[in-house]
């Protein structure tokens, strides 16, 4: 069975975004959370924040990347769930500790932390009703 039947198959809720939501999210995403971070190291670079600010964004991204291959490669409902709550858990913590520094990078995460809140939402109950 390949992956996308294999997701497919699983319960959802009725509130389950459609398939193709998720491409088209992510493509909007995907280059805010680049620019983001690009922006993260050169405040680093130039001595504007230190690692501990940057953190959260990197393992953010460590996080984010783990999700799919943790789903989809591995199909295991538990490990993805436990990293879209890493995945959450570092946007917030990231939005936190940039805040004083950069409103407009904080504000900029807000979209993601939106999308990753319903994501972690979606993938509790993939746990719970699988």
């Amino acid at each position: 069975m390949n992956t996308t039947s294999w997701y497919r198959l699983l319960n959802k809720p009725t509130w389950a975004p459609q398939e193709w939501v998720f491409g088209a999210v992510w493509s909007t995403l995907y280059p805010i959370i680049f620019v983001v971070n690009i922006y993260v190291v050169m405040l680093l670079l130039k001595g504007k924040i230190g690692l501990l600010v940057a953190l959260p964004f990197w393992l953010n991204l460590l996080f984010n990347f783990m999700f799919t291959p943790l789903q989809f490669g591995l199909r295991n409902n538990w490990l993805a769930m436990i990293d879209i709550y890493l995945v959450l858990a570092t946007i917030i913590w990231a939005i936190v500790v940039i805040w004083p520094v950069s409103k407009v990078v904080a504000v900029a995460f807000a979209p993601y932390l939106v999308w990753v809140a319903i994501a972690t939402a979606l993938q509790t109950y993939l746990v719970i009703h699988n």
